[in-house]
Formats: structure tokens, C-alpha cells, sequence
């Protein structure tokens, strides 16, 4: 067999993701010729698009990876199955579409840990260039209004939620009209990626856009199976589509964006990881990394659910027959209806103890009760959810390849509540979420809390229930770590270029150094905008 064909473009995008999709409308944008290789198919699921599919495209292998992780010992040895993007547009494409930036202290603490350019001043002009906010009171000096990404407050009032909202207030947490703002902290509704009842990802607000307007060539079911290198410098990548092994040359750089499971496992399987692995697997190391695959985070979430009072609306009861039918029909009329909604409505952002600066817990309402365990499995009563999770867990682990074949999932594990700082905080927000429950005007409304139930009262009892029943929030980060060098655990530097080797960047949630105080789609797509920057000012 000959040599597989290549061909070449100024830069090659490993990924069609949540930050890819924005790398490549700016890199276009500024006159480049861009390559998008996708391992998944085009965005075309129908669900996708509808923000109430959410629950349908969780599961879905066709457009998910999904990712078990190893067993966890601090969660009752348990695995837990992640569904990560795997499709144009990426996790954006089958999230929650919650928009929420997290705390300026969080990119402060990136940049007091020597990653200059990072602060929260620095990455606040990114955060306003991606949205167009939507709205009234918009405070344009910490909201973009002309973005290509429209951010909304959608509406599907019931009564459960403006009990939930009023509840909070009267338990002590201030009103806060705008988290995304001067202030995190406090209780309102959630900002959603929604927009006239439409999922807005990045692929619809950025790639798609870019095919059409620039020399952006995106390759969906390319699945790139290894970087290229002429030495130590990244040329370009290899990669599998339709069955057939095929190259594609980047006369600039290489950039990876293939999300915080992917983008180690691709180091590693190119050559650049902690030898020990590589030699295990039969791959010559290029750079002995060790920090690749390392420091994976996520927030680990339990979920109190409630059973409501008879007559309540919650989503449970319109997800079939004659009630869905009405509420598709408001859909069509663009009115307030569950099928343009996030599941997640309503927040409060507490601390778990008063002298903090910043809330470190969370607590999420959803008009919706789902079954143990479960994220978007519905029961079969009406009620709703409040998930619980702490901010800034220091639990961590790790991401490493399963063997040297492309096609294997990589072994994972971010190894919750293994360490003990993290338990007491979780168990706070639990115990929080326990008084919304027993606080009017909410309380009248519930019949009797499911999960856990009365049965668990203890902190040990709670933080067993939490260990059983525990979910992933779908917050991945860190594996890629960005920092100095010369700290020994970093694989990128705060240009994102990966230490060791030239013409390679990391451009995704895999470079947090912390896991921020939030979702982490918006803090993706500041990573996306900040690091095209970067790579179109390194090409001049």
C-alpha cells in the first residue's frame, strides 16, 4: 500500500467541539485555511436542536462518546457512564445550555499560579465577544450584547419554581438578577444558550457559519488517530475515515480541541505522556510528560428529589400524548413551553460557612423529579430536583490510555470525594437543599422527599446516599493541565503551547488548571476565543 494522500491547510483542528467551532470562525476570520476533523457525524439529529432533546441525546451513541469511568472507591466502587459531545458543536450540541461563567476569583487563581494573561480582567473582553446577551438591565461592562452566541433567561413559569425562587430568599440568600455579572452569589434564573426556542451551540453559531463564509473545511467522521511530527515539531495528523487512513498537513500549527478525555488520550497515543505508560503500550515516547492525562476534575452532584402535591405542574406530566402535543404547539407559537427550555431553572449560590469570600456550593432547581441516580430519566409522578454540588472539589484523577489503538476508550477516573476536604462541603449543600424543602412557601407544596429519604438523617447516612446515588455533572476539565514548565505538572503554557514539542497547542477544557466555580460550556468558549488570539497573533 502507498503512503496515505494528505493535504494542507495553515491549521489543522483536531475536534469540531465546544471551543474548535469558535478557533475556527476567528482563525477564518483573520484570513486562514482551516481543517476541522470530527470524529462524530454532522449536527442533524433533530434533538439536538430542540433544548427539551437534551434528555434524548444524553444516551445516544450515535452522537456521544460515552465514556465509563474506572470504579471509584470515595463513590461505593461504583462506574459512571459520561456522555461527551460527539458530533459538530460538540458537549454544546447535548448539554443543559446553562451559561454560567463562574467567579472572577477563579481566573484570578489561575493567574496568581503563573499563568500570566489569565485573570478574570484579561478573560472578561472573551467572555463579552462570544454572547449576545439578551435581556433587560444588561450591564455592558460585564456583558457582551453583539456575540454570535445569544444567551437567554427562557420562560416556563410554574408554580413549584416560584416557590423554590421564594423560598431561598426567605431561607437568607440575596436576590441576584444577573450571576454572570458584579456577583455570583444568591438566588435567580438561570441564563441558558436558547434562543426563539432553538438550542444554540457553537457549531450553529460559529463552524457552521465559517464553512459557509471562509476556507473552513470541516471533515465530519475523520478520526484522527495520531499528531505527525518531523521531529519535535507537530506537522500535521493522521487520521481514519470511512475506513481508510488519511493525512492532513498544517503548515502553521496543530490544534487540539478534542475535549478532556480525548486530547490526553491523543498526546499519549502520539508519544508525549509519562513514559512508564507509553513504553506499557508499545509507544516510542517523543516527550516524557508525566503531567498528561493528570489532574481531571469534575463536580460530583447527588440530587434531592421531591414528590409534589396532586395538581402541581411539573415537566413529568407533559412528556406525553395530549399534553406534549400542547405544548409543541406553544412551541411553534414561541410561546413559554418545556420544549425550549433548560432543565435547569433556578440557582442558588451559597457558601458553607459565612466567612468565605465566594459561594462554594450549588444548588440547581429543575421542574422535574428523575429517577436515582439518573440524569434525564424522568419518574413517573410530578415533582422536581434540586442537584447539589460543591464548587471547587480537590479530589482529582486521571485520564491514560487503555492500549495503543485509537479505537479504545482511554481508562478514567476523576476520583471523587478521595479527598477529604470535599465531603464536608458537599454535605452542606445537601443539608441546604433539605431546608428550601422544609421552607414556605415550598414546603406546602410537597408531598414527601423521595430521595434520600426520611430514612437518612445522619451526616453519615447523607454522605452514604451521596457515595450511592451520586451523578457527574458532565464538567470534565483539567487533564491537560496549563501551566510553568518549570512546575513539573503542567502540559501547556499559558499560550497553550505543549511543553516539549513545536507547532501543537491544546485548546479546550482540558487546560484549566482548576476546575471554575460553574458549568463549564462558557468557560470552554472563553478558552476558545482567548486561544485563537493567540495562535493568529503567534502567526504574524
Amino acid at each position: 500500500m502507498g503512503k496515505p494522500k494528505a493535504d494542507i491547510f495553515d491549521f489543522v483542528i483536531i475536534g469540531g467541539g465546544t471551543a474548535a467551532g469558535i478557533i475556527a470562525w476567528r482563525l477564518g476570520e483573520a484570513g486562514h485555511s482551516v481543517c476541522v476533523l470530527e470524529a462524530g457525524p454532522p449536527d442533524r439529529n433533530p434533538y439536538i436542536h430542540i433544548p427539551a432533546g437534551f434528555s434524548k441525546t444524553l444516551d445516544d451513541p450515535k452522537i456521544t462518546w460515552q465514556f465509563r469511568s474506572d470504579p471509584g472507591t470515595g463513590i461505593a466502587d461504583r462506574s459512571i457512564v459520561y456522555a461527551q459531545g460527539k458530533t459538530l458543536g460538540g458537549t454544546s450540541s447535548i448539554n443543559g445550555m446553562i451559561y454560567n461563567r463562574g467567579q472572577a476569583a477563579d481566573y484570578d487563581d489561575w493567574a496568581q499560579a503563573g499563568n500570566t494573561g489569565w485573570s478574570y480582567d484579561d478573560v472578561l473582553p472573551y467572555f463579552r465577544r462570544t454572547e449576545k446577551r439578551v435581556g433587560t438591565s444588561v450591564d455592558p461592562s460585564y456583558r457582551g450584547q453583539e456575540g454570535r452566541l445569544t444567551v437567554t433567561t427562557t420562560e416556563w413559569p410554574t408554580e413549584l419554581e416560584q416557590a423554590f425562587h421564594d423560598s431561598a430568599l426567605n431561607a437568607g440568600y440575596p436576590p441576584n438578577p444577573d450571576y454572570n455579572g458584579a456577583s455570583q452569589e444568591g438566588v435567580g434564573a438561570y441564563q441558558s444558550s436558547i434562543s426563539k426556542g432553538w438550542r444554540v451551540s457553537t457549531a450553529t453559531a460559529f463552524l457552521h457559519p465559517a464553512r459557509r463564509k471562509f476556507q473552513v473545511d470541516v471533515r465530519c467522521n475523520a478520526l484522527a488517530t495520531s499528531i505527525k511530527f518531523e521531529g519535535k515539531r507537530a506537522t500535521g495528523v493522521n487520521y481514519r475515515h470511512k475506513g481508510q487512513d488519511r493525512v492532513v498537513l498544517a503548515r502553521c500549527e496543530v490544534i487540539l480541541a478534542a475535549g478532556t478525555l480525548n486530547s490526553p488520550k491523543l498526546l499519549q497515543l502520539s508519544g508525549i505522556g509519562p513514559a512508564p505508560l507509553l513504553a506499557r503500550h508499545g509507544i516510542a515516547p517523543l516527550v516524557d510528560l508525566a503531567a498528561v492525562g493528570e489532574n481531571l476534575k469534575d463536580h460530583f452532584s447527588p440530587r434531592i428529589v421531591a414528590r409534589a402535591k396532586p395538581g402541581l405542574k411539573s415537566i413529568n406530566q407533559y412528556t406525553s400524548g395530549l399534553p406534549l402535543v400542547g405544548q409543541a404547539i406553544r412551541w411553534l407559537l414561541r410561546r413559554p413551553n418545556l420544549l425550549a427550555i433548560s432543565p435547569g431553572r433556578v440557582h442558588v449560590f451559597g457558601k458553607s460557612t459565612p466567612e468565605l469570600d465566594n459561594p462554594d456550593y450549588v444548588l440547581l432547581f429543575a421542574p422535574a423529579s428523575y429517577k436515582a441516580g439518573k440524569v434525564g430519566v424522568l419518574d413517573n409522578f410530578p415533582g422536581f430536583t434540586v442537584g447539589t454540588w460543591q464548587m471547587r472539589p480537590h479530589s482529582s484523577g486521571y485520564v491514560r490510555i487503555a492500549s495503543n489503538d485509537p479505537l479504545d476508550d482511554p481508562h478514567f477516573n476523576p476520583r471523587h470525594l478521595s479527598d477529604p476536604a470535599d465531603g464536608p462541603v458537599l454535605l452542606t449543600a445537601m443539608r441546604a437543599a433539605r431546608t428550601l424543602l422544609a421552607t414556605e412557601p415550598l414546603a406546602s407544596l410537597i408531598e414527601q422527599e423521595v430521595l434520600p429519604g426520611s430514612d437518612f438523617q445522619s451526616d453519615d447516612e447523607l454522605m452514604d446516599f451521596a457515595r450511592n446515588y451520586g451523578a457527574t455533572s458532565f464538567h470534565l476539565v483539567g487533564s491537560c493541565r496549563m501551566g510553568l514548565q518549570s512546575d513539573g505538572s503542567n502540559v501547556v503554557d499559558p499560550r497553550l503551547r505543549v511543553h516539549g514539542v513545536e507547532g501543537l497547542r491544546v485548546v479546550d477544557a482540558s487546560i484549566m488548571p482548576t476546575i471554575p466555580s460553574a458549568n463549564t460550556a462558557a468557560a470552554t468558549m472563553m478558552i476558545g476565543e482567548k486561544g485563537a488570539d493567540m495562535i493568529i497573533e503567534d502567526a504574524r
